[in-house]
């Protein structure tokens, strides 16, 4: 009496395929699992705020006493409280916003590129010491500055008012006096990735530097000039302390000075509105941030490399 076998089963190259192994809860979560109850814990954290502020946003007792309960009570009366109140222009806050964030952002994008490709192509005497220097003046933080920011554009207005106090131009100046410093160094080492072989074959077609860095390098270096430029969206736009000194007047003001006024006084406070408003000014963010997604990882990396 013959015994048969089952034939075992082949890879397309002819070797037999391993046996799967039987299903261990130890050894998942040793392996992988404690990774996934990481990442769900890091994301409760972090989403968790998120939807409170939301929560608070529909709550028309003004308070956040009523918020405990998530969404017990929908209510939009707090977002059109926003756009009718005349002493507090939201929507004027939110223009204001949007111009000193996108022209920040531009402008320190333009003034880094051009200061990263000069410290990575040139050589000069002082290049290493500038390099430094700019390192080094970025670990003060600039509102360090702002009883001299203050004297500096008080002086000025007495002079040249549309660059003093109280003036949207005047705070972009001195946003873009520390546009420089970290931004430039990442640059820098984005820009290092970059052969110079490219630079050189352009300078025997007969192209200038500025042909090489507008018409070249720049297209190169299109996911650093994204991660700079958000960035130095996301600082202008949800900066307060600078802002509320050089912005004296509600119209000119930024929304995370506007947005203060909702709770800085002690019978009037609405945290509700307050609420409303913090939902509504994050959305500008979170659209660049998806728009420029891409960009952000590779970037980041790349520019860490040198």
């Amino acid at each position: 009496m013959s015994v048969t076998t089952a034939p075992s089963r082949t890879t397309a190259s002819g070797r037999p395929t391993p046996s799967a192994r039987p299903f261990r809860f130890g050894r998942w979560f040793r392996d992988t699992g404690w990774r996934h109850i990481v990442a769900i814990a890091m994301v409760v954290v972090a989403v968790f705020p998120l939807v409170y502020v939301l929560s608070a946003s529909f709550n028309p007792s003004g308070s956040l006493v009523g918020s405990n309960d998530l969404f017990r009570t929908v209510d939009g009366s707090n977002y059109v409280a926003l756009f009718t109140n005349p002493d507090q222009p939201f929507g004027l806050w939110f223009i204001n916003t949007m111009i000193i964030g996108l022209t920040t952002a531009v402008a320190t994008v333009f003034l880094g590129a051009m200061a990263a490709y000069a410290f990575s192509r040139m050589r000069f005497s002082g290049r290493r010491f500038g390099l430094l220097s700019l390192m080094l003046i970025q670990m003060f933080p600039q509102f360090l500055a702002v009883v001299a920011i203050f004297l500096l554009l008080s002086a000025i207005s007495d002079v040249f008012p549309a660059l003093g106090l109280g003036s949207q131009l005047g705070l972009i100046m001195v946003y873009l006096g520390g546009a420089l410093g970290v931004n430039t160094y990442l640059m820098y080492g984005f820009f290092s990735s970059v052969p110079v072989s490219i630079d050189e074959a352009a300078k025997i077609d007969g192209a200038s530097h500025a042909q090489i860095f507008f018409g070249i390098i720049l297209r190169l270096v299109a996911p650093i000039l994204a991660v700079v430029g958000l960035l130095s969206f996301i600082s202008s736009t949800s900066e307060y302390v600078i802002a509320s000194v050089v912005l004296n007047d509600p119209s000119t003001q930024t929304l995370a000075v506007g947005l203060y006024s909702f709770v800085s006084q002690e019978f009037s406070n609405n945290w509700s509105i307050f609420a409303a408003g913090a939902v509504l000014s994050a959305i500008p963010v979170m659209v660049v941030f998806l728009a420029l997604q891409k960009y952000i990882v590779g970037g980041l990396t790349a520019g860490s490399v040198k």
